[in-house]
């Protein structure tokens, strides 16, 4: 199901005649037109920079498209896990760029008619055992100079053990706010180019972006070409690049909302627990009046074991409290958390200037992604925001993390071995509608999935690394456990750091075209998997 924000919202391609219009060299090149993306594309178009963005599918398909739309500096239990691995200035540093990121975006709603709705935010525990969380999540915003209030109770149906409130922060629809910035940046003579996939760049100076048009209904569909850019900005959840190590240093969740129509009162305020399971809850104005929105049932991506009885138990916990409540919408995003809890924006790699990137929001993107636009484009532009040393792409402060990058990276070891002995040891039977199974010899696993009737028999090993993916039965799509790259049914790219899609059975898992990184070019050398290479 499509999210609340995109129902009914009509998407199409960049037909085969602006594509043969676009320039064949530009000041930027923007990857992602998502919040992040958009924003950073428009400061740059603002002081006059030429900007073209790139995106694989339509505006907003990805996690901006599908968020809760909460702009908010509280964020769940952020806030005290930053300080209890980095302290109080880097903590304030932190808030300090977020709540610029909040006020950038509120004053641009309010000076192009947007609607936002002032609400207050609540982080809680739903029972005694999540207060000590919240009373460090009470201590953090204190000690980052914010106006928390404690709250032993609260005018909610479901329960609330204690919690801290912070007044006056926001929610919002994003895709309003993503239309307002596309006018923008055409205004200054920007473009987005919609159904247009970066697969690869190199080059030193200026930098060679090769596209390649990922949706078309003509015989552009395997059409590939390149823009020249002096710097490229990737805003792509995780970068497409595999310089730098990123996908290694993120890992990547996969979590639920669900709308409903209540009878009676409505939950108005903003509520997320800090315990486990997560329950976060708003309510947004539409034609038709207020709904709730409940999110959840999160997972890491590939690894959610039923994700249809996760989901089913959140909308039972909407049903339980809010009586009578419809539901009308279901969707999902992905987010990817760093192991250090900082994003992670600046250079691709240390000491260059060319190739940046923007990652790791954690589930908090409103925010984050338009502070991470703020500090790149004044980067890019010659300026410096202070407080942006907190979220450096390359810093001693990810050395905080790397207890946490060592787990997550065995982990991600295990599920390599365990997703290649599966299909062996496995006797899973033909799938049902709605199914999907993993099978075949060990040399080559084949992914097998029935939607709507249709049957689809791809190649089970993710051109990225060569993980074993997995149905997921909420989203009926196949997932890497390695680093969250998904697939449609057909096996189609939808997004991760993957620049292509599972291969027919038959053809090898990886290969040359979409290889981005040092591997990739191996692959272009000697002919040779990408999912092979180390």
């Amino acid at each position: 199901m499509s999210s609340l924000w995109t129902t009914d919202r009509i998407e199409t391609a960049t037909p085969a005649p602006e594509l043969t219009a676009t320039p064949e060299a530009v000041d930027v090149v923007v990857v992602g037109a998502g919040l992040t993306g958009l924003t950073t594309a428009v400061l740059l178009a603002r002081a006059g920079k030429r900007v073209t963005v790139v995106e694989a599918r339509h505006i907003g398909a990805g996690t901006t498209g599908n968020t809760t739309g909460k702009v908010t500096l509280l964020q769940g239990s952020k806030l005290a896990r930053i300080a209890a691995k980095h302290g109080t200035s880097v903590l304030e540093a932190y808030v300090t760029g977020n709540k610029e990121g909040r006020d950038w975006l509120l004053r641009h709603c309010a000076d192009h008619g947007l609607t936002a709705q002032r609400e207050d935010d609540h982080a809680y525990a739903q029972t005694a055992q999540g207060l000590p969380t919240v009373r460090a999540v009470l201590d953090a915003c204190r000690g980052a100079g914010l106006d928390p209030e404690w709250l032993d109770s609260a005018d909610v149906p479901f329960p609330f053990a204690g919690g801290v409130r912070l007044r006056d922060q926001a929610q919002i629809d994003p895709i309003p706010f993503l239309d307002s910035l596309v006018v923008e940046l055409e205004a200054h003579g920007g473009a987005v180019l919609q159904g247009v996939r970066a697969t690869s760049i190199s080059g030193s100076g200026p930098l060679r972006v090769d596209l390649r048009v990922s949706h078309a209904a003509d015989d552009t569909r395997d059409r590939q070409f390149f823009v020249r850019a002096d710097r490229c900005v990737l805003a792509t959840g995780t970068p497409i690049l595999d310089r730098g190590g990123f996908f290694a240093r993120l890992k990547a969740q996969r979590s639920y909302c669900m709308a409903f129509d209540v009878p009676g009162d409505i939950t108005r305020s903003m509520y997320i627990s800090v315990d486990s399971p997560t329950r976060s809850v708003r309510y947004a104005p539409t034609p038709e009046g207020d709904k709730l929105i409940v999110g959840g049932a999160g997972h890491p991506v590939g690894r959610g074991g039923d994700e249809a009885a996760a989901v089913d138990e959140l909308a039972r916990w909407a049903a339980l409290h809010y009586p009578g409540a419809v539901q009308t919408h279901r969707w999902s995003a992905q987010d990817y958390h760093p192991a250090a809890e900082l994003p992670y924006v600046g250079p691709l790699l240390p000491k260059t200037d060319r190739i940046f990137v923007a990652t790791g929001f954690d589930k908090w993107g409103m925010t984050n992604g338009v502070a991470a636009a703020l500090a790149l484009s004044s980067r890019i532009l010659g300026g410096r925001m202070d407080w942006s040393q907190a979220f450096g792409s390359w810093s001693t402060h990810e050395l905080a993390g790397l207890t946490t990058a060592v787990k997550d990276n065995l982990e991600v070891g295990i599920n390599l071995a365990k997703g290649w002995l599966t299909p062996v040891m496995s006797s899973a039977s033909a799938p049902l509608d709605g199914g999907g199974v993993v099978s075949g010899p060990l040399w080559r696993p084949h992914a097998t999935c029935v939607v709507d009737g249709a049957r689809h028999t791809v190649s089970a090993v993710c051109p990225h690394l060569g993980g074993v993916v997995r149905w997921n039965n909420v989203d009926r799509a196949w997932e890497c456990p390695l680093h969250g790259s998904r697939f449609a049914p057909d096996g189609s790219l939808l997004e991760g750091p993957a620049t292509k899609g599972l291969s027919p059975i038959g053809q090898a898992p990886g290969g040359a075209e979409g290889a981005s990184d040092a591997s990739g070019e191996l692959a272009r050398k000697t002919g040779r998997p990408r999912g092979d290479l180390p």
